[in-house]
């Protein structure tokens, strides 16, 4: 009951919020992957003109939204009724206060049908950012239908939407009901797009951004890796174009993105390898364009390319055939090892990695791992790291891949963490380490 109340209280406190302060722009993110690569790029683009809130992190629950839009800190504990009265004074204020921003980006998440659609009782975004329609969560929506349902119910009360051209299927148009509306991508049938020309390890993609705010092409370098990792930056420009952003702002604002850590994060390993960290967390697309993006690398710069591959989490009923699909994407001929941590990819995606002719190697956790990498590889390898959240934590390998020397930002590293993980760990700590599978 007191959690209802103060939910009220706060959708209350951000529909005031906007009643006062209407020349405050408000973009939302939505979608199955990519919101926070996206939400941070968008930010580093609009500074260039505006003043922008965002959270850093990824408050886009129920309680997290309208404390991350309001720009008050979300309590450290939460069981505290004293934490959320604090809350509600700060929103208050907050109310009353003249802005300090001319945007706010904020992201939108699900767990269940029905959690996009409830930010309508309070929220009427200027612009919405759909990122992608891919499995999650698929314990509670079934079907991929019902994904896209959500994520593109949105639409409904935005007043402009972007889609992701490359990974929002057509046929799930029928749920974008807003026809005020264009599209971004890698790809030709994109409005808002970037046409790739080159790509370097350490420079990025270089290439052309076409949109239908500008009459002609423009150069742009993005500093970012594998083709999947573009499009929550052309995302971002799509939007910046909406807003009404100059190509050269533009350009200097791409001059300000890094990848997010954990996210397609090009990182200097030990022994003069490279590790691509990917660790934040996994899903069936993401894990399909992370080793594309490995196999990208030439193969004569490059001595070994080696993927650990964690298992992705809630996948419901399709885990099984959502992992056998990552042990066909497994090549022999471009991978010399693959690494995997967690029942699903041990039970699912081994036995076909290993009939395709891979070599395989089982790893309990992510130290482990780590580990057994260190012990294989060669100098220049290019080494995948690509997990999920719980259980999984693969920043944990990518901790023991990197030269420590390197200020390397790796996620989940808070003390609360890095005790959760110290406790799972311990378990396989306690035992032998097992032999090679």
């Amino acid at each position: 009951m007191f959690k209802s109340y103060i939910q009220k209280k706060l959708e209350t406190r951000v529909r005031q919020y906007f009643a006062k302060h209407p020349e405050v722009r408000l973009i939302v993110v939505a979608g199955s992957v990519g919101k926070t690569s996206t939400k941070r790029a968008l930010g580093d683009l609009l500074v260039q003109r505006y003043r922008v809130r965002m959270n850093d992190g990824n408050l886009n629950t129920e309680l997290g939204v309208p404390v991350a839009i309001l720009g008050i800190d979300y309590p450290s504990n939460p069981r505290s009724i004293m934490a959320w009265w604090q809350v509600l004074r700060a929103a208050k204020s907050r109310v009353k206060s003249p802005t300090d921003c001319d945007v706010i980006i904020q992201e939108l998440g699900t767990d269940h049908p029905g959690d996009i659609a409830s930010f309508a009782r309070y929220l009427a975004p200027d612009l919405a950012l759909v990122t992608a329609v891919t499995p999650e969560h698929m314990e509670f929506f079934g079907t991929i239908e019902a994904v896209a349902q959500e994520e593109l119910s949105v639409a409904g009360y935005s007043k402009f939407v972007l889609i992701n051209r490359d990974d929002v299927e057509g046929r799930f148009s029928e749920f974008a009901t807003n026809p005020n509306f264009s599209t971004y991508g890698t790809s030709g049938a994109a409005e808002h797009r970037f046409e790739q020309q080159n790509f370097d390890i350490d420079k990025g993609y270089r290439g052309k951004i076409i949109a239908p705010e500008y009459p002609e092409a423009f150069d742009a370098t993005i500093r970012v890796v594998g083709e999947h990792s573009l499009r929550p930056i052309i995302g971002a420009v799509a939007a910046a174009a909406t807003m009404g952003l100059t190509p050269a702002e533009i350009v200097a604002g791409l001059a300000l993105v890094r990848p997010v850590p954990g996210r397609m994060n090009i990182l200097k390993g030990i022994g003069g390898t490279t590790i691509i960290d990917d660790s934040y967390n996994s899903s069936p697309a993401a894990v399909a364009g992370a080793l594309q993006a490995l196999y990208s690398f030439d193969s004569e710069d490059v001595p070994q390319r080696i993927a650990v591959l964690g298992d992705m989490r809630e996948l419901g009923a399709t885990s099984q055939v959502e992992h056998e699909k990552v042990g066909n994407l497994c090549d022999p001929n471009l991978l010399s090892w693959v690494v995997m941590v967690g029942p699903d990819m041990e039970k699912y995606a081994a036995p076909i990695a290993r009939q395709r002719g891979c070599q395989v190697y089982i790893a309990r956790y992510a130290i482990e791992a780590g580990e057994f990498v260190r012990s294989v590889s060669e100098p220049g390898s290019v080494i995948l790291v690509k997990g999920s959240q719980n259980t999984i934590f693969l920043e944990e390998c990518v901790k023991v891949l990197c030269d420590i020397s390197e200020d390397h930002e790796l996620v989940r590293q808070s003390p609360e963490w890095l005790a959760t993980k110290d406790k799972y760990f311990a378990q396989f700590q306690a035992t032998i380490s097992p032999q090679e599978v």
